[in-house]
């Protein structure tokens, strides 16, 4: 009895990696008495049907790396792969490894082999994967722990951003330069851009998953957004970051709302993982730039908690302050005001910015670039 007919599915979250085992589950026999093992038929389309809807896939099998690995190669599905564990050791140690470098919960990860024992082994030590026998395979993406609400442009590239992630880290551990230097050789361009359709599911997303890089920490839903959108007061903008190694994703939203004298974010949130890279601050960078070129008081809604500090940080460093207004500056929900008297800015040393113009009837695009 696998754990999916033990516990119903409509609780639990959509699977986000699932790990393979190899002999006589991913391909036919068993590699080190056979050699010349197959894909098992159908396979190959289940590999690329939960690539595209953003579900990482790893490896957890008992045979030797590298023999494993150039089989992979030649079957021509090595590069679906993240994180292969191929040893001699335990499969569940191999599925908690694989769980804790993906910082993934354990009950989003799937583990499938043929092995009763197997299973039962991964079962017994991580009661919250969810295995499969290997019969099962063909129809994993038809089931709904496997078919996500909603497939965004940034869940089906979530694969190549993750391996594109693994080769960066790779280089910034090898650079012996400073970490301006290293910056500065990505060459990040941050491209900002009005929110449309296929993007507004990845903003919705932000405003709930980020909190430290959460400026309010209020979570705006797709129906909200899409009535923000269509409101020619507010700008939704969507924010994405690429550099040398491929891109990140979307990684940060701002909602302004455009008030005759001032400029008010409503909300300003970036992903942790491009804390790093100064984007936040980059982006404040960017709309005082704008403000100032509108002749525009720029204000921000701030609510202080305990985990988005370095936004705080980061508005006080952009010169935000108390709004010298207190009717205005009075706190509603714990949302504070902040003010900025904008100024012409300078694009950051280590990035270029591509954007849209916020003022006038120009359809200019901003190419902000630093000096060479």
């Amino acid at each position: 009895m696998t754990t999916e007919a033990r516990q119903p599915t409509e609780a639990r979250p959509t699977i986000k990696c699932l790990v393979w085992d190899l002999d006589n589950t991913l391909w036919r026999g068993t590699l080190v008495e056979d050699g010349e093992v197959v894909l098992h038929e159908g396979l190959r389309e289940v590999i690329t049907a939960l690539d595209s809807r953003g579900i990482l896939q790893a490896v957890a099998s008992r045979n030797d790396h590298d023999h494993a690995w150039a089989r992979l190669e030649k079957l021509g599905i090595a590069e679906y792969f993240v994180l292969p564990h191929i040893n001699w050791g335990a499969k569940s140690a191999s599925v908690r490894a694989i769980a804790e470098e993906l910082n993934f919960a354990l009950s989003t990860i799937a583990f499938i082999d043929d092995q009763p024992a197997e299973r039962a082994e991964v079962e017994f030590h991580l009661p919250e994967v969810r295995c499969y026998p290997a019969e099962e395979a063909l129809g994993l993406p038809g089931r709904p722990e496997f078919t996500p609400a909603v497939v965004t442009g940034d869940a089906r590239r979530r694969r190549q951003m993750y391996q594109a992630g693994v080769r960066r880290e790779a280089e910034r551990t090898e650079h012996t330069g400073t970490d301006e230097e290293f910056l500065r050789s990505l060459g990040l361009e941050l491209r900002i851009e009005r929110a449309g359709d296929e993007a507004i599911s990845r903003v919705e997303e932000l405003t709930l998953r980020t909190s430290q890089m959460n400026a309010t920490g209020v979570h705006y839903s797709d129906q909200a957004l899409r009535a923000l959108m269509a409101d020619e007061e507010h700008e939704v903008l969507v924010a994405s970051l690429v550099d040398r190694f491929g891109p990140h994703g979307a990684i940060g939203v701002i909602l302004l709302e455009r008030r005759p004298a001032s400029w008010h974010i409503k909300l300003l949130a970036t992903s942790c993982r491009v804390v790093s890279f100064g984007v936040g601050a980059a982006l404040l960078r960017w709309l005082s730039d704008e403000a100032a070129r509108a002749g525009v008081l720029l204000t921000a809604g701030f609510r202080r908690t305990e985990r988005n500090r370095m936004m705080e940080v980061a508005y006080r460093f952009a010169g935000f302050r108390e709004h010298p207004d207190d009717a205005v500056a009075a706190e509603q929900d714990g949302v504070q005001t902040l003010a900025l008297e904008p100024a012409r800015q300078d694009a950051p040393a280590h990035l270029d910015v591509r954007a849209p113009r916020l003022f006038g009837d120009s359809p200019e695009l901003l190419q902000w670039a630093h000096a060479q």
